[in-house]
């Protein structure tokens, strides 16, 4: 069992940045982690993975970077270059090495609450 908690959400205007955090209460060494986010009305969406291999969705390509730090159990998401866009509730997410695939929602076991990125233009 691993519990994610996120933190670093907020509101920003256009243009700026905000780093996200993500704390999972266990190891995570040998795990894939992905930072994922849900605007209104919309569906939930891959934002960024990082397995093996890191996979960025194409709207944030340049612009958001995912590092990890295994020895403190963190995800961090770094976000620069804000757009009106990118508001809405941000997960944290993982699954172990070898269960589904990085880039599927739908492989994820472990989930945090979210934190709420607000975007002003």
């Amino acid at each position: 069992q691993v519990q994610l908690v996120e933190s670093g959400g907020g509101l920003v205007q256009a243009g700026g940045s905000l780093r996200l955090s993500c704390a999972a209460s266990g190891r995570i060494r040998n795990y894939y982690m992905g930072w994922f986010r849900q605007a209104p009305g919309l569906e939930r969406e891959l934002v960024v993975a990082v397995g093996r291999n890191t996979v960025y969705a194409d709207s944030v390509k340049g612009r958001f970077t995912i590092s990890r730090d295994n020895a403190k159990n963190t995800v961090y998401l770094q976000m620069s270059s804000l757009k009106p866009e990118d508001t809405a509730v941000y997960y944290c997410a993982t699954s172990p090495l070898g269960v589904g695939q990085p880039r599927a929602i739908r492989s994820y076991i472990y989930w945090g609450q979210g934190t709420q990125v607000s975007v002003s233009t």
